[in-house]
């Protein structure tokens, strides 16, 4: 049928033409989807406020026959307006959107990465102490669910207890005898403190702020190694981490 519902995380929007735009969405049944929203540039427009980038809404579409849909109805389920309000929520959503918007495929459905969003999102409307602790939470969890969790706790490669090093092409951690080259020093605290945050709940993972050479060198490691599976540059990342720690 040319007309369908879902219900679905809006990612991001664009420009098109004088009055409309195109809307990029991680839908639930669907997949990442991009449509049309027609006059939504108007003032006179009856759904313009309601395809904000973080707004949990309910779709009307019509098939296209080419790559994009038509919006013709939208209603709003959580509008997450927290998120926007505080600007450490909003580059720690920020990061959340677009690692989905690299990750998903255009109609391809993935309900778990459609709920990891919305579970993102709900996190950061609860006003973490740490916001970006969260967003690095999400980012690990996005990576296992995509196929590449770095090795955190023993080497990638042979399965050693104690890593010393850290390659982003070797998946993670490695040992001296297993490390290529490019594989650099990494302290013990810093591979444990991505782990505590690939193993908490969204929830939780941004209760304590932490500061220090330990969560930068951790940072710096999860960023690089992000980049390096997804196979592209990502702007929130470097917002986020000027974000992420208080200001000595």
């Amino acid at each position: 049928m040319p007309l369908y519902k879902e219900q679905g995380v809006v990612l991001r929007r664009v420009k098109l033409a004088e009055a409309d735009k195109i809307v990029t969405i991680m839908t639930q049944g669907s997949g990442k989807i991009r449509a049309v929203a027609k006059g939504v540039r108007k003032t006179t427009s009856r759904f313009g406020g309601r395809l904000e980038p973080f707004t949990h809404v309910s779709l009307l579409l019509y098939r296209g026959r080419g790559a994009l849909d038509t919006v013709t109805q939208v209603e709003i389920l959580a509008a997450h307006r927290p998120v926007r309000a505080d600007y450490a929520l909003i580059t720690a959503g920020e990061a959340m959107l677009e690692a989905v918007d690299k990750v998903a495929e255009e109609h391809e459905r993935n309900v778990r990465l459609f709920l990891l969003l919305l579970s993102g999102l709900r996190s950061l409307e609860m006003r973490p102490a740490d916001p970006a602790a969260v967003a690095e939470s999400f980012l690990l969890k996005l990576l296992s669910l995509s196929g590449f969790h770095p090795s955190l706790s023993a080497c990638a490669v042979c399965g050693h207890r104690e890593p010393e090093l850290f390659s982003s092409g070797q998946g993670g951690a490695v040992c001296v005898g297993c490390a290529e080259h490019g594989a650099g020093p990494v302290a013990p605290e810093s591979l444990a403190l991505l782990d505590g945050y690939a193993r908490a709940d969204l929830a939780a993972a941004g209760d304590v702020v932490l500061d220090g050479p330990v969560r930068r060198e951790a940072r710096a490691m999860l960023y690089g190694f992000v980049e390096y599976h997804l196979e592209r540059r990502m702007r929130s990342l470097p917002l986020l981490a000027r974000t992420g720690v208080p200001a000595s």
